[in-house]
């Protein structure tokens, strides 16, 4: 079983979040850059679970510039085989997507995070799958897999789904999928002598991307209304916060 493990870098969670003085871009300086959790904690690890169980490859894949390296030697030091990296700015999810789906096209399975913490938009898995013409599977928080079919139960509105799919096909990993793994040393040094293959984007044309960013308002101050001023409480609230 070949499969391929999509991994983005995104701020650390700590991390003060400014923009540029046009709001065209988002300031880098000083922030510390992770793999995003999604990623790393379920959808890698699964992968690493299933190839443990069933035997086969495990590559991650990641579109950006040679700064992402760190976070791609992190994953191999969790337990990938080797990495692929699109050499080109993420410009927007569609353009990562095609990148990916470049590279994507001999594996069986292609794991996604459900979303990455900077934009939250859980739109590259679909993207990936649509490029490739294979299902789609979104959320997925438990997975099992028997010969070329899965068995996947995923979240929706007000309970699970459970769903069987062949492979090829793509998966977004959700919460639940698989445990955090964390690096040991043997495989930090392995991680050193692992390949990783560098290739060049494909061109594309966006058909939408950003072009502006902007901080969110800043929340206001907090009244405290006594228990016995119900009347005070819905004046305020028809009022000042016009909700009633």
């Amino acid at each position: 079983m070949k499969i391929l493990v999509c991994i983005s870098k995104v701020p650390d969670t700590t991390a003060k979040i400014s923009f540029s003085e046009d709001g065209s871009s988002f300031n880098t300086d000083g922030v510390q850059f992770i793999m995003n959790p999604y990623d790393e904690w379920y959808a890698l690890v699964r992968a690493i679970e299933l190839k443990e169980a069933h035997g086969g490859s495990v590559t991650v894949v990641n579109v950006g510039d040679n700064t992402n390296d760190t976070i791609i030697r992190k994953a191999l030091a969790i337990g990938a085989d080797d990495a692929i990296r699109v050499n080109a700015e993420a410009s927007s999810s569609m353009f990562v997507a095609k990148q990916i789906a470049q590279v994507a096209a001999d594996y069986d399975i292609v794991f996604t995070g459900k979303e990455t913490i900077n934009y939250n938009s859980s739109e590259i898995g679909a993207m990936i799958a649509a490029f490739l013409d294979v299902p789609f599977v979104s959320y997925a928080s438990h997975m099992e897999v028997e010969g070329s079919t899965a068995t996947i139960t995923r979240e929706i509105e007000g309970g699970n789904e459970t769903v069987e799919v062949t492979t090829p096909f793509v998966l977004s990993a959700a919460k639940g999928l698989a445990e955090q793994r964390i690096p040991n040393m043997r495989g930090i040094m392995m991680a050193k002598r692992k390949p990783l293959k560098v290739v060049e984007a494909v061109d594309f044309q966006d058909a939408a991307k950003p072009v502006a960013y902007r901080l969110p308002e800043d929340k206001g101050g907090v009244q405290y209304i006594e228990a016995d001023e119900m009347d005070k409480l819905v004046r305020l609230l028809h009022e000042e916060a016009k909700v009633i």
